[in-house]
């Protein structure tokens, strides 16, 4: 057994107790953990939304690299946030048993599992980079393009996988507005920086990635700066390795590692087939995919939000205020998916012109989303089943909900729609309805019956 610590004595925080903060008025809690969420999200959503902005400059073959890169940049993203979910968890269950040197000791050992993967995912992705992405359906151009971005953005894990841990260690708390600063921080350096990699040092598709990872160094330097202020400590003098904790942290990470794996290699496939039609058709509905990253900015929010509070509440014994939040959080995530839906609906045109001038990829993509915006409640729904069941600690209900939703429909669904019966490319949208349909009614009957059994 490794130990930097002598005593293992669970200790009281003499700072502000958020948990009983949060018990007091969980309402008030969730909306006030969620608009730093939303506002951070969006920051977070707009480097690729500032990336595709400045790229779409560049013509449709720049376009189609970065779509042919999203899902492999997705991969590195749900890597290391599995370990950022599996952390939270634990440590929003700590808070509320009041184990304050646990939650510490969690977050620790989050950070080394965090360094590890990043070393792996580096070392594997230099290697099966280029034949990964000729499977993805890159050709010529698009494959040179999407490689050069792809390259950089790998060496930048080593800054990216630090900072979404170090802003994961923040929330967890029940703190939301530092991680938002150093979002804000950081996409204000990577609007100043695409530019001047793109075109100014004509760095093209490939300066979009150096702004990006630069960009993260920034972010991780202020995120490391900004621990002062956290009520939980990171440092190794907290440290004392636990074998339970590593599992702990696993239990709820991999499947949530899983879970956004699934949507990558869903998106792998979805690509493959919308090359059938040609890059137009992958361009476009990359855009699309962009698009939606922000419009779901709110569902995520309070998903995030809730898998802190739930894990605070259930670590605390309060199942009463655990299912009245859980409901409060659907009714909530109803109504903006509703709303942002109708307004996509209506003016697609609008938001899209903000990623290209291209008439002919505005109005293909305007098509995909017109059919996309019917799936945004039910998968609001099961993304927020899905986080509230990590929050309890469950990791495979959330896996298997999203592998539903995914791989078992959308993808078989997508495939029968194009190669069986010949329809267009907007089958892809109606197959994501279909399984966020699916998912939605598996994902609120499982959550429902686990908050019952507590409640009894």
């Amino acid at each position: 057994m490794i130990r930097f610590k002598k005593k293992n004595k669970l200790k009281s925080s003499k700072k502000k107790d958020r948990v009983k903060e949060f018990i007091k008025n969980p309402k008030k809690a969730l909306l006030k953990l969620s608009a730093p969420i939303i506002v951070s999200m969006l920051f977070q959503a707009l480097y690729n939304v500032v990336d595709t902005a400045w790229v779409g400059r560049l013509g449709a073959d720049a376009l189609a690299a970065l779509t042919f890169t999203f899902p492999l940049f997705f991969i590195l993203i749900a890597l290391n946030q599995g370990i950022n979910a599996g952390m939270n968890s634990r440590i929003s269950r700590f808070l509320g048993e009041k184990k304050i040197q646990a939650a510490e000791n969690t977050g620790m050992h989050a950070l080394f599992l965090t360094i590890i993967t990043a070393v792996i995912v580096f070392a594997t992705g230099i290697i099966f980079l280029k034949p990964l992405l000729i499977l993805l359906g890159a050709e010529g151009k698009v494959h040179i393009l999407s490689t050069s971005y792809m390259r950089i953005i790998l060496m930048g894990v080593f800054f990216m996988f630090p900072t979404y841990l170090l802003s994961s260690f923040f929330s967890s708390q029940g703190d939301t507005k530092t991680p938002m600063m150093i979002q804000m921080l950081s996409l204000g350096m990577n609007i100043i920086l695409d530019p001047l990699f793109i075109f100014t040092f004509r760095l093209g598709v490939a300066g979009a990635a150096l702004a990006t990872i630069t960009s993260f160094a920034f972010a991780l330097g202020t995120s490391i700066f900004l621990l002062r202020r956290s009520t939980l400590k990171l440092e190794l003098s907290v440290f004392e390795f636990k074998t339970y904790l590593i599992k702990e942290i696993l239990k709820v990470g991999l499947p949530a590692s899983l879970m956004m794996l699934l949507m990558s290699v869903s998106f792998m496939f979805l690509n493959r087939f919308l090359a059938v039609f040609g890059t137009d058709y992958v361009a476009a509905s990359g855009i699309a995919a962009r698009l939606w990253s922000v419009i779901n900015l709110p569902v995520i929010a309070v998903s995030l939000a809730l898998l802190t509070l739930t894990g605070m509440f259930f670590g605390a014994k309060r199942y009463d205020l655990l299912k009245n939040i859980s409901y409060y959080g659907y009714k909530v995530i109803v109504f903006f998916s509703i709303l942002s839906g109708i307004i996509m609906f209506l003016f697609p045109n609008i938001f899209l012109r903000i990623f290209t001038p291209d008439p002919t990829l505005i109005k293909l993509s305007s098509d995909y989303l017109r059919v996309m915006v019917f799936s945004f409640p039910f998968m609001g729904i099961s993304i927020l089943a899905a986080r509230i069941l990590q929050g309890l600690g469950y990791g495979m209900p959330a896996l298997i909900i999203m592998l539903v939703r995914l791989i078992i429909v959308t993808v078989p669904a997508a495939y029968i729609f194009i190669f069986l019966l010949g329809y267009g490319y907007l089958s892809i949208a109606a197959a994501l309805l279909i399984g966020s349909v699916a998912s939605c009614f598996l994902g609120f009957g499982w959550l429902a019956v686990k908050i019952k059994r507590l409640n009894a």
